[in-house]
This record gives structure tokens, sequence and C-alpha cells, in this order.
């Protein structure tokens, strides 16, 4: 197994204490990104968010009326990986993830991209990539502010649909022009809505009913109108960039390969049918210019709940570490609907890593293969800077030796 790591930098309460400040939680994720580095880790994986959460709440309809705090705080995973590199020797960054719809679109996160390549290639020795995981957002108000809004009668009918449609078209933009292609918007293939987009009867309805008429397909006015364009800087140094789509759309994923070696983003909490299928998918369908398809390049989130505290027992250990994923997410899912679900909170539980070092080796082999690639979480809700450090050195130093010893016995 391959271990990278993922920092959510969520400004949150905990416990009942207010949250750290934005310049505590800052140098936080500096320290324990520098942990990182020298424990080994392969990836650092950066949540990307933009606007305030807490502001958003003032809105009539507002997303996540009950959180508390920001979701995140970097708004810039490029040029905060330049502050990580600037500060380590080893680890990779990667962004989960980066919206390519709003603050700009495809065109600007396009160039933003090479134009962080050409900068941090510039050392011939430099070898470390940026993993640009890209996706549509998954907090609407901050795609609204870009702009990103249904335009007319049909677009709003479509609901969901419409946002898978507007990603796919910024897909197209932002991957070709990363190629270092020339391109207009009429070269970009048009997108329309059909009943095979939707999952009843009753959505595709609305779309009718909106149009006013009937058809088989009713198509797309492009989000994105340019003449011919090429990004600059051009003559960067491509092996430094990984790319990986944040999405589980069957069709989308193989479509983007069709463009570029596109890996995919994958949470801890997808069903393992819908991860063998994505896997036996992208062994067809990956790219070839990115050779043949391996499994790290599906890299998976998990919550790590680990306690292996000095001066306690393993039981103890045990007891503990379930007690805070209890209380980790349960105030997650608390606030993002308001109450909470104890079902909700024991199936989160039941695909996080939970209780001491043992029983954490013993989780992951017997729940992940043995290629697997995991973004393992242990910030989640947790603002105690030291404690989060201790738990991933004793990942590194008691689990990881120990899932190795397991799977060399299992053969």
């Amino acid at each position: 197994m391959q271990y990278d790591i993922f920092f959510s930098i969520s400004q949150t309460p905990v416990d009942g204490a207010p949250p750290p400040s934005e310049q505590r939680m800052f140098a936080n994720f500096f320290d324990q990104v520098v942990a990182a580095d020298a424990l080994g880790y392969g990836v650092a994986w950066i949540a990307e968010s933009h606007l305030s959460s807490q502001v958003q709440k003032l809105n009539p309809n507002p997303v996540i009326p009950h959180w508390e705090g920001e979701v995140g705080l970097n708004v810039d995973f490029l040029q905060l990986s330049h502050q990580v590199f600037r500060r380590t020797k080893r680890i990779h960054c990667g962004s989960a993830i980066m919206n390519i719809l709003c603050m700009g679109g495809p065109i600007a996160a396009a160039e933003r991209v090479a134009a962080f390549c050409a900068l941090h290639g510039a050392d011939p020795s430099e070898h470390r990539k940026i993993h640009v995981g890209f996706a549509a957002g998954r907090f609407d108000f901050m795609n609204a502010a870009s702009g990103i809004v249904p335009r007319d009668a049909i677009e709003r009918a479509a609901g969901r649909v419409l946002k898978n449609k507007t990603f796919t078209e910024a897909c197209h933009i932002f991957l070709r022009l990363l190629n270092g292609e020339i391109i207009a918007s009429a070269d970009i293939p048009r997108q329309s809505l059909e009943r095979s987009d939707f999952r009843s009867d009753e959505g595709w309805d609305k779309v009718v009913a909106a149009a006013g008429h009937v058809r088989d397909r009713y198509e797309l006015e492009p989000r994105w109108v340019f003449d011919k364009i090429k990004i600059i800087p051009q003559q960067w140094r491509r092996e430094l960039l990984s790319l990986i789509v944040g999405t589980h759309a069957p069709e989308l994923q193989v479509e983007v390969n069709t463009l570029a070696p596109v890996q995919v983003f994958n949470l801890s909490i997808t069903n393992p049918d819908v991860i063998e299928q994505t896997h036996q998918r992208l062994r067809e369908a990956f790219h070839p210019e990115g050779g043949p398809w391996k499994r790290e390049y599906m890299p998976r989130t998990t919550f790590v709940f680990i306690n292996e505290q000095d001066g306690l027992s393993d039981e103890a250990k045990r007891t503990r570490a379930h007690a805070e994923a209890r209380s980790a997410l349960g105030a997650y899912w608390k606030a993002l609907q308001g109450t909470i679900d104890p079902s909700r909170v024991e199936k989160a539980a039941n695909n996080a890593l939970i209780g001491n070092a043992e029983d954490v080796a013993q989780q992951m082999v017997a729940r992940f293969h043995p290629d697997d690639r995991l973004m393992l979480w242990f910030d989640f809700f947790n603002h105690d800077c030291q404690r989060v450090i201790s738990n991933m050195e004793a990942f590194q130093r008691k689990v990881a030796p120990r899932v190795a010893e397991l799977l060399e016995e299992r053969g």
C-alpha cells in the first residue's frame, strides 16, 4: 500500500471551544506537512474551498445552514503548494479538489496550472509533482458567485444534471489547453439534455415542460464563448503534473481519457462494487500516454482515528479511539444536516480506521487491496496539532510496518 495524507485546514469549533485563528490554522498545517514529509508520506492532498461558509448562512437558501466556522481556509492550492515545497524535501502536493468552474473557470485554471509548473520546474533537479484533482465543486454558492447559474427555464428544470453538463464542457477546455492546443469554443463538443441523463421520468418531464415542446434532445448554449486561444506559458515540464478527475460518472471518466491520462478521485464512503467497476473501466479506457492503469491511480480517502498514547492499555487505546471517532463524526453530520443521524455516523465509522495500531492494521488488510493508495485524514475535527502529528507518527512507525507483515503472511 502507498500512504498519502489529507489536510482539510477546516476552521471549525471542536467540543464547544472556539475555532483557532486563521494564523494558528495555517501554522498547524505547516507543522503537520513538514512532519509528514519527514515521516515519508507520499502526497499531501490539500482541500481547497472558496468564500465564507459562515456568510452563506445569511442567504435565503444556504447550502450548509448549520455549519459552524469555515469549511476550509485554503482558497488557492497552487500558492499554498509553493509554500509547502519551500519547506519540505520529498513530499508531493495534491489538490482535493480544485474547482474548475468558479473563480475564472477552466481557462483561468489551466493557465494557473501551467504557470505553476513553469516556476516549480525551473530547477531542472526538481522532481516533485502537483497532483491536480479537479471537479465541479461541492457547494453551489461558490459557483453561483462566479456566474455559474441556470440561464433559462430549461436549465433551471435540469437541476443537478446541468452542473454535470457544465463540468463536462469545462473538462474539455481545461484538458485541451493543458495539452498545449489552440482551441476556440466552437471546437468544444456541445452539451445537451436527454432522457438518459436523468434518473427518473419525473426529472426529464420537468425539462420537457419547461421547454414547452417535446424533443429527444435539448441543446445547451456553451457556457464559455471565446475565439481561438492558447495558454501561456507554453514550455513547461508536463511530467511534473498528474491529473485526477473528481467524478463517479462512468461516461465522463472515459471521455476525459480521450483527451489526456486522467486518474480518478475516490471518496471513503464509496461502495466497494463501484470502486472495482471503476478500476475495470479505467484498465480499458485510461489514455495510452499514461501507460497501464494502476490501482494507485485512484487514491482513496479514509478517516484515521488512532490512539497510541503512552501509559494506556491496548483496550483503553481502542476505547478512546472509538470515542474520538464518534465525537468527530457526530459533529460533522450535525454541522451538515443540523441533527445527528446515528445511522450516518455508524456508516462513516464503518469506513474509517479506528482503534490502536494493531486494530488499524488489521482493518486495513481486511478492507484494502495491497496496491491501493490511501489518503489518510488525521486532522478531521481535531485542532490539537501535536496530537495530530503523534497520530501520523504512530501510523508510520507502528501501523505501516505491521500492515507489511500481515500482507507478507497472507502471501
